[in-house]
């Protein structure tokens, strides 16, 4: 590719190395692929998120030759004025696992696996049939892990917009906090709120994760004391570190791939964080794209098989939460204990 200013060259380019882009690293060094991985960011990298691994999320973390600490999930609670809702996981725990952890296993196991990884941040795609460029790296296939705010779905021309645009589905945002308590519970709660939901998931023996989903201008602290049994249970604690946020949660792309291009985990597409199943859909995408890496239309196929069933069951629930039927989700749940454990159940393979 003359001109497009490459010093080093590769057969795999990864454009983020969160959890996705590092997972999506392991997999092409497996295959036998060469690997470069732009991340400006030093590991490990902090995210607003809820941080537990479902049942199936921590067997695909496995699968990539980690296993990092944390606390077992053992199940579902939903939460809400006194009406609860509880289902355990059929088979087997999952774990609540802090985003650094996680992601600081990850990066050691993409080095020992062989990855190149380069502090740069990606910069014009250049493209041809032979292959693309960018951030002064060639390589014969890019895959864009770059996030909600993906800079690679802008310059492959895949932008389509976030909710909110052109849609009356109202945009989402989060934001989360530790407190250093001792776990109360080994099931991930679920508090709905009047206005936002608060995950509550351990993450150690004396740290806990609060994550708060809401919409535009939601107050962490305002939010939590909405959330009576939930105050009570941290009242007092230490908080371990900021809040962190994130949003806008639903953004969309026109495809998954774009000559040699092609976008993976939060980049291709994100509808909430409402099911916590992000992490493990972004996993089958990695494993997905690099068996697909020749076949764009084999990886749009598969793409759309991993994230059917979450898009699906996702979007009635952010319909429902963001709609009057919002404070009757809980209610719901509590009556129909075998269809909402078996909602759990498909959430948590």
């Amino acid at each position: 590719m003359a001109g497009d200013g490459a010093d080093l060259e590769t057969d795999v380019l990864v454009v983020g190395g969160g959890p996705v882009g590092l997972a999506a690293a392991i997999e092409a060094r497996r295959a036998g692929l060469g690997v470069v991985v732009l991340e400006p960011r030093a590991a490990p990298i902090d995210k607003a998120c809820g941080e537990g691994l479902m049942p199936g999320t921590l067997v695909a973390v496995r699968r990539l030759g980690i296993d990092p600490p944390g606390w077992p999930l053992r199940g579902i609670s939903y939460r809400q004025d006194g009406a609860v809702a509880d289902h355990r996981f059929g088979d087997g725990p999952g774990r609540g696992v802090r985003r650094t952890s996680l992601h600081a296993a990850l990066h050691a196991a993409a080095l020992d696996a062989g990855a190149t990884v380069l502090a740069r941040r990606a910069a014009a795609v250049v493209q041809d049939a032979e292959g693309v460029a960018t951030a002064g790296v060639r390589a014969r296939w890019l895959l864009g892990c770059d996030g909600l705010h993906s800079r690679v779905r802008r310059e492959a021309g895949l932008e389509a917009g976030a909710a909110g645009r052109g849609t009356a589905r109202p945009r989402r945002y989060g934001l989360r906090r530790h407190f250093r308590v001792p776990p109360w519970s080994d099931l991930v709660e679920v508090h709905w709120g009047p206005r936002a939901e608060a995950y509550v998931t351990p993450v150690a023996e004396d740290l806990v994760g609060v994550a708060l989903l809401g919409p535009p201008g939601t107050d962490f602290a305002t939010e939590l004391a909405t959330l009576p049994e939930l105050a009570e249970r941290v009242a007092g604690a230490r908080p371990d570190g900021p809040v962190r946020g994130a949003g806008p949660l639903r953004v969309r792309s026109t495809a998954r791939t774009a000559g040699r291009v092609r976008l993976v985990g939060d980049a291709s597409g994100y509808v909430d964080a409402l099911t916590g199943e992000g992490l493990r859909v972004g996993l089958a995408q990695a494993r997905a794209v690099v068996a697909h890496l020749d076949d764009p239309a084999g990886y749009e196929r598969a793409w759309a098989r991993a994230t059917r069933e979450v898009r699906l069951l996702t979007a009635g629930l952010v319909a429902a939460a963001a709609s009057p039927l919002r404070r009757r989700v809980v209610p719901a749940a509590v009556r129909a204990p075998g269809l909402y454990g078996a909602v759990v159940e498909r959430l948590a393979r």
